[in-house]
């Protein structure tokens, strides 16, 4: 019989093809191993220096922030925060590029040591067991080798799971994520293309001022003033174009919208003086989809009843004709598209909202079941549709707002037969509240964390937003049937909510609870909704009268006059003026700030 291995050559052989493998596999887990250290050392340094560049800690932009709470109208100071804040978001989202790249070149290094590891490991258990005095010397620097291997796969092991659990928190994966994180912080600045919340809180930059809710917490309005005698007036001039629309301020800028079947166009003048900065045209269906066939438009709401809408940087206007269009603060055009043409018993009335570089449209028309409603998202730059959502209501004149609740911005809309919230994001339906009747004019408020809507001449709804699906029975807080607009839409400044009638009828609840407080019967008119300034409410009537009320839970009446004019558009409140449109003239109450215009 023959003894084992009775062939030292073939053993020889084998051995020799085991000893290179395992050299092969063993300087391949060098490798890797080195890579790896390598890596992790890199991703180390980049997360040290990405969190001195992060936007959220640099004392530089919070030094700047507070000097524009100081001096808010110091542009030089805006434009530095916009630079610095771009500059600052850019070098984050290298760091975080590379921080992401750098990972999975960490983990594809492990994986590779982990196969080289193993493989070599069982490239030695191949080779034959040696007796101890023929073991080769080199045999024990292998075996050190192996543990220093898998001594350097461990501190890799470690430092990976150092890294993925550190710069997780500190760096969201997602750009938006770190938008969200942005805008929740107590310390943020603004994008570079749209305007600081403390900018917007300054202004009336829509229909309603800053919040949507009809109420301006940091404007101090006069409370007298003598239209005969023009005491308190700091200006009017006769009403350069047909509208319906309320005017919006931004700084010592008004601008309103006009027009009839000839031409429609953008005003700009100078809220110091009523002077007209410029004016310009809007073309039926430039550098868009050009609309075919003509809407018929009603004398009552006309081709602007819109109001329109700025978000620091743009404004923006839309007509009866479904005519969209943007412009820069100096009267340059920056895109213009047609929506139209829209069918609308009463005209197109909606009017637009902006929110972070966004431009929000409500186009209601036709009936429930033939799927004719729309909510757009625009890019407020471009004019490019972000998202497009197909409502099954039918045509309404009611105006969106925004809320925030459960961490989430949503579009809050109104028609029959709904009020439904939306995600500002994607344009997702969140929830719904059924029961809207008649003609959907009043729009929908927010305030004391609920949301305010009316179901003409039916009932007033306080609805709670965080509800998802269908919560018309379980998210409707509380509920009124008195004296219920079928127009105007209520003002609240979070603690009282005001509603005033087409009659006259002004009612006073807690916003919380719904408990009346009081009501007040004037005889007149009103189609202006009710407005809010510091602690004094205002209405203006169809007749002219204008009246003001206090803010409070019982009722006294401030002041009281005559003015020789109509008025159908809301009042406007910034920088201690009230602008007014009426039907014949536009108005500045308040004091006198510059040279007149003639």
């Amino acid at each position: 019989m023959g003894e084992p291995n009775s062939n030292p050559a073939a053993t020889t052989a084998s051995e020799t093809r085991s000893q290179s493998w395992l050299s092969s596999w063993r300087g391949a887990a060098w490798m890797s191993g080195g890579f790896c250290l390598l890596m992790a050392l890199v991703l180390t340094v980049n997360f040290a220096i990405a969190r001195n560049e992060d936007p959220l800690r640099s004392t530089e932009l919070k030094e700047l922030r507070q000097k524009l709470q100081v001096t808010p109208a110091d542009e030089n100071i805006k434009q530095r925060i916009r630079e610095m804040d771009l500059r600052l978001r850019e070098k984050y989202f290298r760091h975080l590029q590379g921080m992401c790249l750098g990972s999975y070149l960490l983990l594809a290094g492990v994986t590779a040591f982990l196969i080289a590891a193993g493989q070599a490991f069982r490239a030695e258990r191949a080779l034959p067991q040696l007796k101890v005095d023929a073991i080769d010397p080199n045999r024990a620097l292998a075996s050190q080798a192996r543990w220093s291997v898998m001594a350097t796969g461990g501190i890799v092991a470690a430092l990976l799971l150092v890294l993925s659990l550190g710069p997780g928190r500190a760096f969201p994966k997602r750009p938006e994520d770190i938008e969200k994180l942005l805008a929740n912080r107590t310390d943020t600045v603004a994008a570079a293309d749209y305007a600081l919340a403390d900018e917007i809180a300054l202004n009336w930059p829509r229909l309603f001022g800053p919040d949507g809710n009809g109420s301006h917490g940091l404007a101090t309005a006069p409370t007298a003033w003598d239209a005969k005698t023009g005491q308190g007036v700091a200006w009017k001039i006769p009403m350069p174009v047909p509208g319906f629309n309320s005017p919006i301020v931004w700084n010592d800028r008004v601008f309103l919208s006009g027009g009839d079947a000839a031409e429609r166009s953008v005003l700009c003048l100078d809220g110091k003086t009523g002077r007209v900065l410029w004016q310009k045209a809007v073309t039926k269906g430039a550098a868009g989809v050009v609309a075919t066939g003509s809407p018929e438009i009603p004398e009552s709401t006309g081709y602007a009843a819109s109001t329109m809408a700025t978000d620091g940087k743009r404004v923006f206007v839309i007509f009866a004709t479904g005519d969209l269009a943007a412009f820069d603060l100096n009267g340059e055009i920056l895109w213009s598209k047609c929506l139209g043409p829209l069918k609308n018993t009463y005209g197109h009335a909606s009017s637009l909202l902006t929110w972070k570089g966004r431009l929000f449209a409500q186009v209601d028309q036709g009936e429930s079941d033939q799927g004719k409603s729309r909510l757009y998202a625009f890019d407020g730059r471009s004019g490019e549709v972000l998202w497009e959502q197909s409502r099954s209501v039918g045509s309404s004149w009611s105006t969106p707002t925004l809320i925030e609740s459960g961490g989430k911005t949503q579009i809050i809309t109104l028609a029959v037969p709904r009020v439904n919230g939306y995600a500002a994001e994607t344009g997702a339906e969140l929830w719904r509240v059924e029961g809207i009747n008649g003609e959907a004019t009043p729009s929908p408020i927010a305030g004391a964390g609920l949301v305010f809507a009316i179901s003409p001449s039916e009932k007033l709804m306080a609805i709670r937003p965080d509800g998802h699906g269908d919560v018309t029975k379980t998210h409707v807080v509380w509920s009124s049937e008195e004296n219920v607009p079928d127009i105007t839409t209520p003002a609240t400044d979070g603690d009282l909510l005001f509603t005033v009638s087409t009659g006259g009828s002004l009612t006073c609840y807690d916003a919380k609870d719904g408990k009346k407080q009081w009501a007040h019967e004037f005889d007149t008119e009103f189609h202006a909704s009710p407005g809010i300034a510091g602690k004094a409410l205002y209405l203006f009537s169809e007749k002219g009268q204008a009246i003001v009320v206090e803010v409070a839970r019982q009722f006294k009446e401030l002041f009281r006059t005559e003015m020789p004019d109509s008025f159908s558009a809301s009042p406007a409140f910034a920088q201690e003026n009230i602008y007014l449109r009426g039907a014949t003239n536009l108005w500045c109450i308040g004091p006198v700030r510059g040279q007149l215009a003639r």
